[in-house]
């Protein structure tokens, strides 16, 4: 599991401490039979060895309450931390275990031999499907070598064999677990790319509506929204096709994502009107930003040899209250961003976040110039 891509690790890590039922009820069945067999043969062995089974199976318990209220926010760091932590308890767990088998062998407690085969066989069938190798083998083994020492010490042949049939229970374990991991990581990846591609635009591979909106609402405030529309791009789907369409729409994402480098976010709404989302900027970084896509926009294409030219009008709001709602920012921007449409295109209309007022800013395909004009909200 070292060389896991971290998300998948992460979705691993929840799997093994996803076991809340399963670790309750081994560490009740170990301390049950436990109990009993150190009544039936009064032995202080398997009574201090009950007595670990409980401490240890408390705080597996305690321990998986906790990392379900803090995975959310636990990083890669931590998340590799509780997952050797998990490997130490179910470690230890597993050594008291085969401890307990050890010590029926060793005062030659026959009923309490197949009572603690048993519990090591639903311990390591509920290990494996744990689906992390490293983990499986560790605990099984520290489980199982207690009990095929005990059994190669015995005089009869018969156990002996016992302790070859353990060996070979434990190498058909590891195949086991290699194959579970295997299938749980294909499953979580292939769950991956279908999150991935709910979030991203078929067409251009930006991100769509769903991630522009979850990513404004992770950002802490102030935040730069802007609001991009092509002028001119129906004539060029009426006069060149839908595929010179496809392919100016990809261009325009590529550029848009060009003006913000890695600051920001640049999305696909649909059809063609793009976002923009640039954290913690104030009204200077959104208004050049604004002025990069338009002006970027304005340049000319090149679509399968012919140069094509067309514009963009934006609409720039930002926003500062935390409370706000995200639709009502979004309707904001949008109302600007028409506001400029209606001015004529190739500008940048401000969305005031507290006024239901937009200043036009009018843009050449030289240089953007200013210009106001005042867009009343209905």
């Amino acid at each position: 599991m070292h060389r896991l891509d971290p998300d998948i690790r992460r979705d691993l890590a929840h799997l093994l401490y996803s076991s809340m039922p399963l670790v309750g009820t081994i560490a009740v069945a170990a301390v049950v039979i436990g109990s009993v067999m150190s009544w039936v043969a009064h032995d202080p062995g398997y009574a201090a060895i009950t007595v670990a089974l409980l401490v240890i199976g408390a705080l597996r318990v305690v321990k998986l309450r906790m990392f379900a209220a803090r995975f959310d926010r636990l990083d890669h760091d931590a998340i590799i931390r509780w997952e050797r932590l998990y490997s130490l308890g179910a470690a230890a767990f597993g050594l008291s275990i085969g401890a307990l088998s050890a010590r029926a062998f060793q005062i030659g407690d026959g009923p309490g031999i197949w009572m603690c085969f048993g519990l090591s066989m639903a311990f390591c069938v509920g290990i494996v499907s744990r689906v992390s190798p490293w983990i499986v083998m560790t605990s099984s083994a520290v489980l199982l070598i207690p009990t095929v020492i005990a059994c190669l010490m015995q005089p009869e042949p018969v156990y002996r064999m016992g302790a070859g049939m353990v060996v070979l229970f434990w190498i058909t374990l590891r195949g086991t677990s290699y194959r579970l991991t295997a299938a749980f990581t294909e499953r979580i990846m292939a769950e991956q790319a279908l999150a991935r591609q709910a979030l991203r635009d078929f067409l251009t591979g930006l991100p769509n509506r769903a991630a522009f909106i979850a990513a404004l609402g992770r950002c802490d405030r102030p935040v730069a929204i802007i609001a991009v529309d092509l002028d001119g791009f129906k004539l060029v789907n009426d006069r060149f096709g839908h595929q010179a369409g496809d392919e100016l729409l990809c261009q325009v994402g590529a550029r848009l994502q060009d003006c913000l480098g890695e600051a920001g976010l640049a999305a696909r709404f649909g059809g063609d009107e793009f976002m923009l989302l640039l954290p913690a900027a104030g009204r200077d970084a959104a208004l050049a930003l604004a002025q990069a896509a338009v002006t970027a926009l304005s340049r000319p294409f090149t679509l399968a040899g012919t140069r094509v030219q067309i514009g963009a009008s934006a609409g720039v709001l930002v926003a500062g209250d935390r409370r706000a709602d995200t639709e009502a920012l979004l309707d904001r921007v949008d109302r600007a961003l028409y506001a400029a449409k209606r001015a004529g295109g190739q500008r940048w209309c401000w969305a005031d976040e507290h006024m239901a007022v937009a200043v036009a800013c009018t843009a050449s395909s030289a240089a953007p110039t200013l210009a106001l004009a005042d867009e009343q909200h209905a």
